[in-house]
């Protein structure tokens, strides 16, 4: 069946089977790989995309269920890393691997998109359902403050 997306800004005509999980729509039709698959059951937050603004696992939402528009890391970002969240996330040397990262940006933007100025524990539980192997939590903390203090400026 032919499916109409929105992706980052742009119009997509895509015919696959509706149960397709959005995250293989967006890497192997779309080869937008910015987004990755990290376990296949919404418990690591690797795939993490927007769909209307808000932070959903691609892993576990069917190609059918999809309405609106959906944001990925690519169209979170800008091509000369000026996006807040960019700058923060070299500052602090976020990535380590870089694996999970993008699902990290996404789900630090989807928070600072509801409340512009979180606390430790706010970032904490928004940022707990995904994961680091590398363990980077303590920067990733500190990028998202600093993200925070850069929107306010700006």
């Amino acid at each position: 069946m032919t499916y109409e997306l929105t992706i980052n800004g742009t119009k997509h005509k895509v015919d696959l089977p509706g149960d397709m999980p959005l995250l293989w729509v967006l890497r192997d039709a779309l080869e937008l790989t910015g987004t990755k698959f990290g376990c296949g059951v919404a418990a690591c937050g690797a795939c993490t995309v927007h769909v209307n603004g808000e932070a959903v696992r691609s892993c576990q939402v069917a190609l059918e269920d999809v309405e609106g528009s959906v944001t990925t890391v690519e169209g979170l970002g800008s091509p000369d890393a000026s996006n807040a969240l960019q700058q923060a996330w070299v500052k602090h040397q976020v990535a380590q691997c870089g694996y999970c990262q993008s699902g990290q940006i996404m789900q630090a933007a989807s928070l600072l998109a509801e409340n512009p100025a979180p606390s430790d524990a706010e970032i904490d539980e928004a940022m707990s359902g995904n994961l680091c192997r590398c363990g980077t939590y303590p920067r990733i903390r500190a990028a998202i403050h600093d993200a925070s203090k850069q929107m306010e400026v700006s």
